[in-house]
């Protein structure tokens, strides 16, 4: 340092023991009550926890410090910093713990808010045969059942139904996850919550409110939430006996020096440096004190938060939100992971898979004329073929355009006549004009692809197979997990052979593969494979898959689905790969044995520094801890589980990097 330079006088009242003593006393009297309080409390009624070790750590380091300051003649050095330490780790490890249990705690009201706040009432007795506006719009609360609905192209369904009137095709994805509309006509059930795509239905009420199916998912997740008991903590399974045990040691230690150890081993007296007729109880006391500093729980109330820190901050740096130490200790024990498939192993949308012309017609151009039609609509199926042509396209001709709901759409294009959609559509019934080899594609098609025809003047001219696109890393994230020894499940509300014709291809056991799973069928396979004693993971994506999630062990939801899904979930993968489940295992593997290694060390320097300071050494070597030496101690154990806990930053090479979306993939030749 250089000469005549010294801190600013502002500075040196900061680094005074009475302001040291002031911060203490806030920090214990302050954010730290309420662990005071809980230790205190916990201690009386026979049961001492975390708080009551971090609560005794806190007291001994406050009050020896104490103790040192009003009587200057022990010598003693304060240590008022340490309660603030200890403190202020646990309480922020609990902050960054709640904050996360906070987000994934839920009254479910956005389930109830997909379903819209007013619908289409059509008065009885009223109908369209004399046109202009024959219904009227109400709040849905006041829907009843047998009232009668009017829902158009784009409105979400607001009750359970059944069609009476009008054909149309609806998007049921939010309900079981088919990325596929299906057609509706009359008598055909709709479910509340769910889309209508392109014609004008009639509905009439079967149950609208909380008798509906979302609000039965509703109950059905805060049911799942409510039988998920909280995880203890390790340290707190054997929190009690510590403390029982140090304070134990401490008076014994004091009961001894104090009345016949300085009478058996009378060399002690010099040994630690106590003079006077009051010798043995100040020695007595002295080593009393050292024993409750070194062994203040500051690495055993750190062993978890600190691991829990830093594991949770390194998965959200890799696109994994983990909320709480609860879910590190039981995703560390799975061994069953049940996916959903659509938007989960695969992206939720249809894709062009595959196309077949007629003989002498160009591939290309096909899927343009198809395109070109099917621009003009927003129905899941015509996106895809739309995504599938390249180039710009041209325009139909004015007022040529038509559709027909869950059949297709026809229009003109370059003069001719292009209609995209089912066979029947395509070819006005005269199906048995459709060429060989179209034919043959479409009777080989994959199981679980979905036939798009298109003909061009009245000739059927191709035929185009979507599917719902598999993620790239679906296969491989299976495979790490069947290589680790999970067993993998698919469960789909999409049909059988779908679902079987995904998982196979991805490596999961047909056995393993579950289709036209119900939401509800989803949250009781979970129940029973809990039963049979598997510690399960659920991942999905959507409202259809909520119950699931807070009924499993862990709970991991895509990112990139409905918010309900994660909301309810343990954790959030934010990169929406399926790589990423893999991940969340071995981090929380790999913190979990930090955490165990950080209670190993604080128990190791306990079982050796306990009995030093008790003074074992002293006859035999002179050597015993005063305050001050057992204090840096304590420091010394503190930072071995910070610095052990960091290491854990190693884990993230292994790890996966967030994907970043891509707008086209390379490779993947299926893709027309």
């Amino acid at each position: 340092m250089l000469q005549g330079c010294c801190p600013p006088a502002f500075l040196k009242v900061f680094c005074s023991t009475p302001v040291h003593a002031g911060l203490s006393l806030f920090a214990m009297l302050g954010p730290g009550r309420e662990i005071f309080v809980d230790g205190w409390n916990s201690f009386k009624s026979g049961g001492p926890n975390m708080n009551t070790l971090v609560s005794l750590g806190a007291l001994a380091s406050f009050g020896m410090s104490t103790a040192a300051v009003m009587l200057p003649k022990l010598g003693w050095p304060t240590f008022f910093e340490e309660p603030v330490m200890l403190l202020a780790f646990v309480l922020l490890g609990r902050a960054v713990e709640e904050r996360a249990k906070l987000r994934a705690t839920s009254d479910m009201s956005a389930l109830l808010n997909l379903l819209p706040p007013t619908a289409r009432l059509v008065p009885k007795g009223v109908d369209d045969s004399n046109g202009g506006e024959y219904y009227r719009t109400v709040p849905t609360s006041v829907i009843q059942p047998e009232d009668t609905i009017l829902v158009l192209p784009g409105d979400r369904i607001p009750v359970d139904g059944v069609v009476v009137k009008g054909v149309s095709q609806v998007d049921e994805a939010a309900i079981n996850g088919e990325p596929i509309p299906r057609a509706k006509r009359e008598g055909d059930e709709v479910s509340a919550g769910t889309v209508n795509c392109d014609g004008a239905i009639t509905v009439r009420v079967v149950s609208s409110g909380e008798e509906t199916q979302v609000a039965g998912i509703v109950r059905m997740v805060e049911a799942a939430q409510q039988r998920e008991a909280p995880v203890q903590r390790l340290a707190d399974e054997v929190s009690g006996k510590f403390t029982y045990g140090v304070m134990g040691a401490s008076a014994a230690t004091f009961a001894f020096w104090s009345t016949i150890g300085t009478k058996i081993f009378p060399k002690v007296l010099a040994s630690a440096a106590v003079t006077g007729a009051n010798a043995p109880l100040l020695l007595g006391l002295q080593m009393a004190a050292s024993v409750l500093v070194v062994a203040c729980p500051c690495a055993l109330g750190l062993a978890t938060p600190t691991a829990v820190l830093v594991g949770t901050s390194l998965g959200a740096r890799h696109g994994l939100l983990i909320r709480g130490g609860d879910v590190l200790e039981r995703t560390h024990t799975l061994d069953t992971v049940v996916f959903d498939k659509t938007g989960t192993l695969t992206v939720g949308r249809p894709v062009v898979r595959k196309c077949a012309v007629r003989h002498g017609l160009n591939e290309a151009d096909v899927i343009t004329s198809a395109a070109a039609v099917e621009k003009n609509s927003r129905h899941p199926l015509a996106l895809a073929v739309v995504a599938a042509a390249s180039g710009s396209l041209p325009d139909v001709d004015d007022d040529s355009f038509r559709q027909e709901p869950g059949a297709g759409a026809v229009g003109v294009v370059r003069g001719k006549k292009v209609a995209v959609g089912t066979l029947q559509f395509v070819t006005g019934g005269d199906t048995g004009s459709v060429p060989p080899e179209i034919a043959t594609a479409a009777s080989s098609s994959s199981p679980g692809r979905t036939p798009v025809f298109v003909s061009i003047d009245g000739r059927v001219a191709g035929v185009l197979e979507m599917e719902d696109e598999v993620r790239p890393d679906a296969a491989s994230a299976i495979a790490r997990l069947q290589k680790r020894g999970l067993r993998t499940v698919l469960l789909s509300g999409d049909r059988q052979e779908t679902a079987e014709s995904v998982g196979t291809s991805l490596g999961i056991a047909k056995g393993d593969i579950y289709g036209d799973v119900k939401p509800e069928g989803k949250a009781q396979l979970v129940e029973k494979l809990q039963s049979q004693g598997a510690s399960v993971a659920m991942v999905g994506d959507g409202i259809n898959d909520a119950a699931a999630l807070a009924q499993a062990d862990v709970g991991v939801a895509m990112a990139g689905g409905v918010g309900a899904a994660s909301e309810v979930a343990s954790i959030v993968l934010l990169g929406d790969s399926p790589s990423q489940v893999v991940d969340s295992i071995e981090l929380s593997k790999a913190t979990f044995a930090k955490i165990k290694q950080n209670l190993g060390w604080a128990f190791a320097y306990n079982a050796v520094g306990i009995p030093i300071a008790a003074g074992v050494l002293l006859p035999f070597t002179g050597l015993a801890l005063t305050p001050s030496v057992a204090g840096g101690l304590m420091g010394f154990s503190s930072i071995g589980v910070m610095a052990n806990s960091l290491l854990l930053q190693l884990t993230g090479k292994k790890l996966s990097k967030m994907p970043e979306p891509k707008e086209d993939r390379d490779g993947d030749d299926d893709n027309v």
